[in-house]
């Protein structure tokens, strides 16, 4: 029996339920059959599986899910800085952090009743927190997954009552491929870039795609809102769509960094490529009551194919 998506009950599509280190999960699920999962430790997306059951995110064989360090993998949420450029942790600690479901969120899309299935997370500064970095905020994070199955993550950041701060945004995307060396990505072509690997050097990218040989960590700045990576083994393509994030980040640590790294396997940086929606070159900057916005959704397509129209 089918049920169209006007009667579509969301919050039927949601269980919370027990992850293996006993911090509260929330699957979401549609009627076709694709899922996604979302740990309340660091706001992680842990995974996104389509209607025949694949998983379409990359997540190491050696993690150990044990709080507060964050899982290798999924899609995390790095907040407010990214990489190892401030004071704080890598990648910030909202990924470290313990978020609560809300429970009154604020509208964000009309359209989430049309066959959408979300959950609103939320995270707050403890006083602890507020020592390490003084700033009084509210981040909200909406995961939400479509009758079709795609994946879309928003996220909006508040300075509530204090002075004004600046941040930056990114989520970090483990894509699950089927060898490294079958994967290019395109949207990308001519754009600067900034190379991690040199001291953060700014480049021009000169190839039609970005494809991979070697290591690869960079930061592609002022990038379209539409970038495709084509999996040539999967025969699928992963189409990601982006909203109030100017950049994109690149990422694969090839063999040599791959084994020096306690939670990934030698080899498991064939099966993974990273491409984060971020806003690294110029931080986000908030006064007092003002609010930001960044979204980005991901659209995963059963074709090594991507037409122009996907980006356009």
């Amino acid at each position: 029996m089918q049920h169209s998506a006007a009667v579509w009950d969301h919050k039927a599509a949601m269980e919370v339920i027990k992850g293996s280190n006993g911090i509260d999960q929330v699957v979401l699920r549609n009627q076709q059959g694709s899922s996604v999962r979302v740990s309340l430790q660091g706001g992680q997306i842990t995974s996104w599986q389509n209607g025949r059951g694949e998983e379409l995110l990359f997540t190491s064989s050696k993690v150990k899910f044990k709080p507060p360090k964050p899982a290798r993998g999924g899609i995390v949420i790095c907040f407010p800085q990214f990489g190892n450029c401030g004071s704080l942790e890598q990648h910030g600690f909202a990924r470290n952090k313990i978020w609560s479901i809300d429970e009154n969120p604020p509208p964000l899309h009309p359209k989430d009743s049309l066959g959408q299935s979300f959950v609103d997370l939320l995270l707050q500064p403890s006083k602890e927190d507020l020592k390490c970095w003084p700033h009084s905020y509210e981040l909200r994070l909406r995961v939400a997954l479509s009758a079709d199955g795609k994946l879309n993550l928003t996220s909006r950041v508040k300075n509530t009552i204090g002075k004004p701060f600046s941040f930056a945004f990114a989520y970090h995307s483990y894509l699950s491929v089927s060898d490294i060396s079958e994967v290019r990505i395109e949207g990308m072509e001519i754009l600067d870039y900034l190379d991690n690997l040199r001291q953060k050097e700014r480049f021009t990218e000169q190839g039609d795609a970005i494809t991979f040989e070697s290591e690869v960590d960079r930061v592609y700045l002022k990038s379209p809102s539409t970038v495709a990576v084509l999996d040539h083994g999967k025969k699928r393509t992963c189409v990601i769509r982006k909203a109030g994030l100017d950049d994109v980040a690149v990422w694969n640590p090839w063999e040599n960094k791959s084994k020096a790294m306690a939670d990934l396997g030698a080899r498991e940086y064939k099966q993974m490529v990273c491409v984060d929606a971020a806003a690294v070159e110029k931080p986000i900057r908030l006064k007092a009551g003002e609010e930001w916005t960044g979204q980005v959704e991901f659209i995963n397509v059963a074709s090594c194919f991507c037409s122009d129209a996907w980006l356009s």
